[in-house]
């Protein structure tokens, strides 16, 4: 009986999407692994040594640790339900009856006597139906989904580090770009008062470069205040006060790109985020628990027992005069409960229900998520082609405006436009440049940031070690049509 097969619903794992690619016409060939560590492709030995500080000392993934063992706990708890519990006691009581009432029963014809008993019981439960069986199999599975959303922790706690190191380059790069162009301007309007004292120009020609450069100067307490805040977050990210600071400094050029881009079957996909791994394992859970409400409405068998031995004194126990025993077996149906049993079914099948829902939007949403990143990677490339070229056309444009000012042959007019333009395309450049690094960042983690590679192995790694071949991928080149 015990070795029957447990009630309700046996679980499986939703199929993958059948499809090839992410985007209309797309067919990927395969898929490419991930590092464990994949941040390390960016090749910048301080973004390497934040992450790892931020891994050692972030309270978040701290929780996420805890939560898991909170989770290994319970399954460990629920799992002692398949063995018999024992008990042992120990009663020493001393006592007076009424002399009328005394009887050949009292110990030794007195009226006052002791008794000192000790005993085991036993009592034990068989999961006949299996919803024991199903309760651990729930349990597990809120483990492994605990164990899945700590991955999920991990990755997003590396990837936010790696965006705001990404942001702080980028704001430096504005910085020094809007620098830049303030020693321009100044050169430019030092050039002016000098042909205004020769009268070669207007004093007006003079007062709008120097509105320029006071414009110019507007933008640098903003972007001075974002990188501010920005080093605020990555010390939070890392677990310090924003007293402590941090130690690393981020420019663009510290950066390497990635090549090549890694990229996933959507077959694979759903086998390496850890939010769609944690949706799955919460429909298992849920599937389990209607099994364990079936159960639940089945007649419920105990088998109880009782050994002990009763004595006037501590030195009579455990003779044969003194020993007892009972044996006892129970079979209970509930009989009438105004449907109480049948609608906890019902709700553990809508339980289920509203999991597979939920598990299909995290697939869509995974999906989209690539999706939507293999897009933006190609927009970056050519956003970043023409920033480039815009950046040197408005560079040469200012120096031709200069020496056409120099002769007298355009208005100051020319001038400021052409440094408005190169203003625009240099804060156009450093940003489309942290774009693309920013969205290769989004790319490993909508991969899934690899976690079934990552060593050495943490204590929510230990608890998927298990599950890494569903999640192998494979090393083809990416082909994509």
């Amino acid at each position: 009986m015990l070795s029957a097969c447990a009630v309700g619903p046996d679980f499986k794992s939703p199929d993958a999407p059948p499809v090839p690619g992410y985007l209309p016409g797309q067919v990927i060939r395969g898929s490419t692994d991930i590092p464990g560590n994949w941040w390390e492709r960016f090749r910048s030995p301080q973004l390497n040594r934040l992450i790892d500080d931020g891994i050692a000392h972030n309270s978040d993934l701290q929780a996420a640790e805890a939560a898991v063992r909170v989770a290994q706990a319970n399954a460990n708890a629920q799992r002692a339900g398949l063995f018999p519990v024992f008990a042992a006691s120990f009663d020493s009581n001393r006592q007076q009856v009424p002399t009328a009432t005394l009887d050949s029963n009292s110990a030794l014809g007195k009226s006052i006597y002791s008794v000192q008993t000790a005993q085991v019981a036993v009592a034990f439960v068989p999961d006949v139906w299996g919803g024991t069986r199903r309760l651990i199999e729930s349990a597990e599975a809120q483990a492994e989904a605990q164990a899945f959303q700590r991955e999920a922790t991990f990755l997003t706690l590396s990837a936010n580090i790696a965006l705001a190191a990404i942001q702080e380059a980028s704001l430096r790069g504005q910085i020094a770009a809007t620098r830049r162009l303030i020693e321009i301007q100044t050169q430019s309007l030092n050039m002016l008062r000098l042909q205004n004292e020769r009268g070669q120009i207007a004093l007006p020609d003079v007062v709008a470069q120097e509105t320029a450069v006071a414009q110019a100067k507007l933008l640098l307490p903003t972007l001075e205040k974002q990188l501010d805040q920005q080093r605020n977050l990555l010390a939070f990210l890392t677990g310090r006060l924003p007293s402590d600071g941090v130690p690393a400094t981020f420019q663009l050029a510290s950066f390497r790109l990635p090549r090549p881009l890694p990229v996933s079957l959507p077959a694979d996909l759903v086998r390496q985020r850890p939010d769609v791994r944690t949706a799955e394992a919460n429909l298992r859970a849920a599937n389990a628990q209607i099994g364990a409400a079936i159960a639940n409405r089945l007649p419920q068998i105990s088998l109880t027992a009782n050994a002990g031995s009763s004595a006037a004194t501590l030195a009579g126990l455990f003779t044969p005069q003194t020993a007892f025993w009972t044996l006892a077996g129970n079979a209970a149906q509930t009989v009438f409960d105004a449907g109480a049993r049948e609608q906890k079914q019902r709700a553990a099948e809508a339980a289920t229900e509203q999991a597979v829902a939920l598990y299909r939007t995290a697939v869509l949403a995974g999906c989209q998520n690539v999706a939507d990143v293999l897009r933006a990677l190609a927009a970056d490339d050519r956003a970043l082609a023409a920033a480039i070229a815009a950046e040197r056309s408005a560079s040469r444009s200012i120096e031709l405006a200069r020496a056409q000012i120099d002769r007298g042959q355009v208005s100051i007019a020319v001038l400021l436009t052409a440094q408005q333009a190169y203003l625009q395309a240099s804060l156009a450049r450093v940003q489309a440049q942290a774009a693309r690094f920013a969205d290769t960042v989004a790319l490993f983690q909508a991969l899934g940031g690899g976690w079934w590679n990552r060593l050495p192995a943490t204590p929510a790694t230990d608890a998927l070690n298990e599950m890494r071949a569903d999640a192998q991928t494979l090393s083809e080149p990416v082909t994509l049509q």
